[in-house]
């Protein structure tokens, strides 16, 4: 499975952009799907996440209500759409998946298998 990730960009505070990260490869019977952060000198952070079953939705406690995570499973593509985006924000984000049954109807979304290669996403004051 291949990841690419891309949307990324230079914004100003309150402005919004979309991620996207369109999947290659086999994805079995389902798939969960997951957008992580990573600031300078900072831990990487779990932003996002959802399964092809649509079920167990994750939300980063900081982005709920900004941020939605959307899948379009025939695409193999998972989005997510950043409003009101504030300098916190600022990272380079990633996606990574996990496929089979399991992932699909009980995500882990901290055991994602697969990673993309980042877009960097800057928000100015």
């Amino acid at each position: 499975v291949q990841l690419q990730a891309s949307g990324g960009g230079l914004v100003q505070t309150g402005k919004s952009l979309r991620l996207s990260c369109a999947a290659s490869g086999r994805l079995f019977s389902g798939y969960a799907m997951a957008w992580f952060r990573q600031a300078p000198d900072k831990e990487r952070e779990l932003v996002a996440g959802i399964s092809t079953s649509g079920e167990k939705i994750y939300y980063k406690e900081s982005v709920k209500g900004r941020f939605t995570v959307s899948s379009d499973n025939a695409k193999k593509t998972v989005y997510l759409q950043m409003d009101t985006l504030e300098p916190e924000d600022t990272a380079v984000y990633y996606c990574a998946v996990d496929v089979g049954y399991c992932a699909a109807y009980s995500p882990y979304y901290y055991g994602m298998k697969h990673w993309g290669t980042g877009t960097q996403v800057t928000v100015s004051s």
